[in-house]
């Protein structure tokens, strides 16, 4: 049987961190698979020292990254740069990785020349074109395109079946990150912020959609604010996204607070250990949720949907909105109520059990060119 040709495109970091173990299992088989790696760019500096940590060295950069680049300037650059590769290449098959603008185009270039897509975390559902912008346009598109779609869970393969998917590709692996995580945390792990915790109960926050962008960022970080005021026993530490829009919030509303670190944005292995030392998350983002619940820390998610329900239904993540006071008392609860965090941390991890990239893996082999 010939081998098939896959080329995987990716171009920013939670990308990358899901995409890596799958590409590693795919080059660790050159009798089943030849692997082209392309990345975009789309968030360039983030997306490097991911790749450095994995040793994968893309085959091709279309570089499309630029300052106060929109979503209009990443779908036209990656559909003008990535067509020529693909025609170049011809790859009998096309993984793309979740719901990012990369994502979408990408799978648009290789759907106009009939190279079938494969969809790696399809299903994911808000149905809610506004929350999160533009990630549900952009998973929900893509995965209308996709030949192979790659459900992590039960719930995403059941959202992709009702809306009359074909059942015989649609595929229940796990997620990829928890094979990510098996590769990263460490018991041995030092850091200079690490060091500056120690001892104290530790937030980690991240926050950076788009849909949050303004006021309801301004009442999220007020309340972050409040909870460290409050809890004299608290230290946060939030690596802030390069997003200029997000960094002017926060230095606004969360700098010069001796128990707050505002920091650059981790490397993977680092943010991993930082996750699994810390005391609680507190985050308005999409994979952090699943991250989490592989390292056993409660979530609460400053949004008002989740494409990952499943957190919710064991417990493990509080989805507390935006509102300044909801998110404060939340977090006053979880600091001060020991029984009810941990009921938090107790439930099953429904995400996967961090075998996703072979079981995809062996689909793949599986299929024909």
């Amino acid at each position: 049987m010939p081998r098939i040709k896959i080329m995987m495109v990716f171009g920013t970091r939670p990308e990358a961190v899901k995409m890596a173990p799958l590409i590693l299992e795919c080059k660790q088989r050159p009798e089943q698979f030849q692997v082209v790696v392309c990345v975009s760019g789309q968030h360039a500096h983030m997306l490097t020292p991911v790749m450095e940590y994995y040793g994968i060295l893309p085959d091709y950069d279309l570089e499309v990254m630029k300052d106060e680049q929109t979503l209009t300037d990443v779908t036209v650059e990656v559909l003008n740069k990535l067509g020529p590769v693909l025609d170049k290449e011809k790859p009998d098959i096309l993984l793309v990785h979740g719901d990012t603008t990369t994502t979408l185009s990408a799978g648009m270039a290789a759907f106009y020349r009939q190279i079938p897509v494969g969809h790696v975390e399809a299903g994911l559902r808000t149905y809610d074109l506004d929350s999160p912008y533009p990630e549900e346009f952009n998973r929900q598109s893509v995965d209308v395109l996709s030949s192979y779609l790659f459900a992590p869970t039960d719930w995403a393969a059941q959202n992709l079946i009702s809306e009359k998917r074909d059942p015989d590709r649609v595929y229940v692996t796990g997620n990829t990150v928890l094979d990510a995580i098996k590769t990263t945390i460490r018991e041995e792990y030092s850091h200079p912020e690490m060091d500056w915790a120690a001892g104290s109960t530790l937030l980690l926050v991240t926050a950076h959609r788009r849909e949050n962008q303004g006021e309801p960022m301004e009442r999220m970080f007020t309340a972050l604010r409040r909870i460290v005021e409050d809890h004299p026993d608290t230290k946060m530490i939030y690596p802030v996204h390069l997003n200029p829009k997000v960094r002017r919030t926060a230095n606004e509303y969360l700098s010069g607070h001796e128990r707050i670190h505002l920091i650059e944005p981790l490397e993977v292995f680092d943010m991993h250990n930082f996750m699994s030392r810390c005391h609680i998350i507190i985050t308005d983002s999409g994979g952090l949720q699943e991250e989490a619940a592989a390292v056993r820390k409660p979530v609460l998610l400053m949004r008002d949907t989740t494409e990952r329900p499943e957190g919710i239904e064991v417990g493990l993540i509080d989805m507390v909105g935006t509102e300044e006071e909801a998110i404060y008392q939340a977090a006053s609860r979880l600091l001060k109520d020991p029984l009810l965090y941990q009921k938090m941390i107790s439930g099953p991890n429904p995400f996967g059990d961090g075998f996703a990239s072979r079981r995809i893996a062996d689909i793949l082999a599986g299929c024909e060119g």
